[in-house]
């Protein structure tokens, strides 16, 4: 959009004077640069950059669509109708990554932190992996704004016990399923089992309860950004090669471009 005031740049902080065109991020109600280098930097690791992609990639293309159907009207079309949800959705993740990025500055000098990886011979990424001296993190960021993630158990008694995910009262367990993939790709790419590997789905924004709330389901963490942080650092426990590990899963995950 062209701006109608003077704004900031989220991502690199550069000013954006009134009426230059620019980025709306309607979720953050922030914007940021067309072309902002913090993004199109290929060198660097930029969370929620694939999800981003993907969410411009379909906005341009369906604007695309409209202005060449509609040459005189295109514009107005676009103004009153709303992006598709399956578009929006792209943005929320990317939005909930970075948010968890920015959580995840707080760690300790001792933490190195990967974004966006891609998993080789798949579609599939890896929102981000932490390397601590004492252990590797996986990480899937989800955010699913006012909705609230908590444990179903089933059986127990006289049938087979089962934990599931709910969220907001839907079946979130796939979610689970996902990390548990990631999970077991990391192991392999380490190939050490002193290295412990663990998994998390971290819920931004979501309808946390003031007191607990977190739980293990399958094998997975599910909790939010502050205790997140808090359960990473590093704590008295066996020390592992933390460089080696980096160095490995660097060279295993590419970048997802």
């Amino acid at each position: 959009m062209r701006l109608r005031y003077a704004g900031t740049c989220r991502l690199c902080g550069d000013d954006l004077r009134a009426g230059r065109e620019a980025i709306y991020e309607r979720a953050t109600k922030t914007v940021r640069c067309v072309a902002c280098p913090s993004v199109t930097e290929p060198a660097a690791d930029i969370a929620g950059g694939s999800a981003r992609r993907e969410y411009e990639r379909r906005k341009n293309a369906r604007e695309s669509r409209i202005r060449s159907s509609h040459p005189k009207l295109g514009w107005l079309i676009l103004a009153l109708t709303d992006e598709p949800q399956s578009t929006r959705a792209w943005e929320r993740g990317a939005v909930g990554e970075e948010l968890l990025a920015s959580r995840l500055q707080e760690l300790p000098d001792t933490a190195r932190v990967l974004h966006d990886r891609r998993i080789p011979g798949t579609r599939a990424n890896i929102d981000h992996i932490v390397v601590t001296p004492t252990g590797v993190w996986v990480i899937d960021t989800k955010r699913y704004k006012g909705r609230r993630p908590r444990l179903q158990v089933e059986g127990g008694l006289i049938r087979p016990r089962s934990e599931s995910l709910r969220i907001g009262g839907r079946d979130g367990t796939k979610l689970v399923a996902g990390v548990t993939t990631q999970v077991e790709s990391v192991r392999d790419a380490i190939a050490d089992p002193a290295v412990t590997v663990t998994g998390v789905l971290c819920f931004v924004e979501a309808d946390w309860p003031l007191i607990g709330g977190d739980f293990i389901v399958g094998g997975i963490h599910v909790v939010w950004p502050r205790l997140l942080v808090n359960r990473i650092i590093p704590a008295n426990g066996a020390s592992i090669d933390a460089d080696t590990v980096y160095r490995r899963l660097t060279e295993t995950f590419p970048l997802h471009r």
